[in-house]
């Protein structure tokens, strides 16, 4: 569930933590893709990665675990930029240019890096490695340091449920669009269902469905009318309700997935 930088910045924290093989990683991987492929964004990243530049032949993923573990990553942070807010991608360059056009990426404070995952073609996803921010100009708030916990965002969540649910009733899609409950289902179902590591916390995993679910509606929800048939005043009014619906869901999500790997890292600190 979530997205394909969800599932590699838990797996591969997982892994680097002792808690997985490289083969399960690789094999989570598989969910979003049969084939994925790695490479730099610049010479200078390619350098320092020990990955090709991108318009090379390009890495396999088992390459990138390697240079995450040479860099010594402790953490990985799930980002879900949107337009108007790319927190937690550093202070500029083109990482949060790539990350906001593929909705997600994978932040390593840590390292300095940004990995942005992209579907090029049916059944292939390419990673590029970027840097963030010029050594130096980096803050707290620009790598997304400033913590959203677990259940903080749960509570969100279930806030922007109930607040949402007087507009969203109001809008009445279900009573106007008799399939949409069919149509649910089929988001559901459509969507990839990857497995997560051993000790995963059960809350975060709880959170993931629960913003999966909602996820959902609100794709089902956002729809245009049959035919066009929704004026733009509607539309913006389904906009509107829909909002804070989706922060809250995005802040769910990002939350869950920095717990899960917080969690793997506090893992091996007590051993």
């Amino acid at each position: 569930m979530c997205c394909p930088s969800a599932t590699l910045a838990v797996w591969s924290s997982a892994w680097l933590h002792g808690a997985a093989a490289s083969d399960n990683v690789l094999d989570a991987l598989r969910s979003w893709g049969e084939a994925h492929e790695v490479v730099a964004a610049d010479d200078t990243t390619a350098a320092a990665v020990d990955l090709p530049v991108t318009g090379s032949f390009p890495a396999q993923p088992a390459h990138l675990l390697g240079t995450l573990r040479r860099l010594g990553v402790t953490d990985a942070r799930l980002v879900l930029p949107v337009p108007g807010d790319v927190r937690g991608l550093g202070g500029g360059g083109e990482l949060p240019k790539a990350a906001l056009a593929a909705g997600e990426a994978v932040v390593l404070p840590g390292a300095g890096y940004g990995i942005v995952p992209r579907h090029i073609a049916e059944g292939l996803v390419r990673w590029t490695v970027h840097p963030l921010a010029a050594a130096g100009s980096v803050t707290p708030q620009d790598v997304g340091l400033d913590h959203v916990g677990l259940a903080e965002a749960e509570h969100g969540l279930t806030d922007a449920i109930r607040d949402s649910a007087g507009a969203l009733q109001a809008l009445d899609v279900a009573s106007e669009r008799s399939s949409v409950r069919a149509e649910l289902s089929a988001q559901l179902r459509a969507r990839p269902a990857p497995d997560w590591p051993e000790g995963t916390p059960a809350r975060a995993l709880r959170v993931l469905q629960r913003a999966e679910e909602i996820g959902a509606i609100l794709e089902v929800a956002a729809a245009e009318e049959p035919g066009g048939a929704l004026s733009a005043s509607a539309a913006e009014r389904r906009a509107d309700a829909l909002r804070p619906l989706s922060e809250a869901v995005r802040t769910a999500r990002c939350a869950a997935v920095n717990e899960a790997v917080r969690v793997f890292v506090e893992q091996t600190n007590r051993r």
